[in-house]
């Protein structure tokens, strides 16, 4: 089942290589502090050093260790909600706001890639959604027409995807791919090269409120930060509890195969989209920049598991949607943490003088660089920085404080609801 060089890391990584764990020499003061490298802190650093406040990002782990360099290389317009449900939820100006926001989210990782010149592979090439069953499509089709999405029928679906295991499905033409870690690795330069300090394996053990500022500890060193960012979406930790309790980490779980013959990839991939289907357990799937292979991720087990026993399952579901590879060996299994939250929308906020941006919901790659980007701008007192997100409350539930524990039955109920087809 798997390749002699199998690795239970990243694929991304064959081509960004972790960074070496340095000592950092961390200032005694600064003007922002920001917890996490991924997306979301790097974002943030860039709008603060560039603004000239002195900022500094540490990480507990190598720097873009988490999910930012684990993910599925998939943009999308970010909103789990559709407009109907956001009304229901918020009314019409705020259901339209945060509508508006969801593309601007996909929007401004294309013009940032573009306008600093990143080479990360970023391309704009639709997504396709499978519809399961029949009432799948035709749920689907009543969304049609939405940011220039179209219907394909199951007599068509072999011009989209070299598989009978669907009913159709729809093409959604704006979502785009990226390769995460050289994306995540450009921009790390961009945020140095303005001056800011990135240290990692550094973890912040107390952010303490005082004197209108922070004290922040690490195992080795305090910092007096005047304000602190909280970039941690997934890997949420009692550091900052409240946060910790509204936010649900969740594993995700990809594949690599070995690298696939070009007439197999064109057969089953032909337009390069972005791939994904109607279940409640769903699968993300897609080529990978080179077309060489196929990058398979899901959910597949109650609880959270090692990449080495989710190999196997994640083979067998992309074998029940692509039989002919049923030989097909793995070469990279691993796993992340996305964040979701209870009501599958994204948060911004401000408490005193600690921002934070999170729970992205799945949508991390476009949503994180977008939410990332606003809570510099507030928290380099630019009115720009202002988004929806910060209107909206940020509610938990009485019965979680951060110890997903439902996460087993809800799984065990999503699966019945796909295997009877509802």
């Amino acid at each position: 089942m798997f390749t002699s060089d199998f690795k239970t890391e990243p694929y991304w990584w064959d081509a960004v290589p972790r960074e070496p764990a340095e000592p950092y020499d961390i200032p005694a003061k600064v003007d922002v502090l920001i917890v996490g490298s991924g997306y979301t802190g790097l974002h943030a650093a860039l709008k603060t050093a560039r603004a000239g406040r002195s900022t500094l990002v540490l990480d507990a782990q190598q720097i873009g260790y988490g999910a930012s360099s684990r993910n599925g290389g998939q943009i999308s317009n970010s909103i789990k909600l559709n407009l109907l449900e956001l009304t229901k939820k918020f009314g019409t100006d705020m259901a339209a706001k945060i509508s508006i926001e969801g593309k601007a989210s996909r929007d401004y990782i294309e013009s940032f890639v573009k306008e600093e010149g990143l080479d990360c592979n970023f391309k704009v090439v639709g997504r396709f959604d499978g519809a399961h069953t029949p009432k799948q499509y035709e749920k689907l089709a009543k969304t049609a027409g939405e940011d220039g999405s179209f219907m394909v029928p199951l007599a068509d679906q072999h011009s989209e995807l070299g598989t009978d295991f669907y009913y159709g499905g729809i093409v959604r033409p704006n979502h785009a791919s990226i390769h995460p870690a050289l994306y995540h690795r450009g921009l790390l330069s961009l945020v140095r090269q303005a001056g800011a300090g990135v240290g990692g394996n550094c973890k912040v053990t107390s952010i303490k409120f005082q004197n209108n500022g922070y004290l922040v500890e690490t195992p080795t060193q305090s910092v007096q930060a005047k304000r602190v960012i909280i970039a941690t979406n997934g890997y949420t930790t009692k550091v900052t509890p409240e946060l910790q309790k509204r936010v649900i980490p969740i594993g995700s779980y990809i594949i690599a195969t070995e690298e696939l013959p070009k007439d197999v990839m064109d057969r089953l991939m032909p337009k390069n989209r972005m791939l994904c289907d109607t279940r409640k357990m769903v699968f993300y799937y897609r080529p990978s920049p080179d077309r060489k292979r196929i990058l398979f991720g899901g959910r597949v087990s109650l609880n959270e598991s090692d990449p080495v026993a989710t190999a196997k399952p994640l083979r067998n579901e992309l074998i029940r949607i692509f039989p002919e590879l049923k030989k097909v060996k793995i070469s990279h299994s691993w796993s992340g943490f996305v964040a979701f939250t209870f009501d599958k929308l994204m948060h911004v906020g401000r408490q005193k003088e600690m921002y934070y941006a999170m729970g992205y919901c799945g949508s991390g790659v476009g949503m994180a660089s977008y939410l990332g980007m606003k809570i510099g701008l507030m928290a380099a007192d630019d009115a720009t920085g202002q988004t929806a997100f910060s209107e909206i409350p940020f509610l938990g539930r009485l019965y979680y404080q951060g110890n997903p524990w439902f996460m087993g039955p809800t799984i065990s109920y999503y699966r019945l609801h796909d295997r009877l087809s509802l």
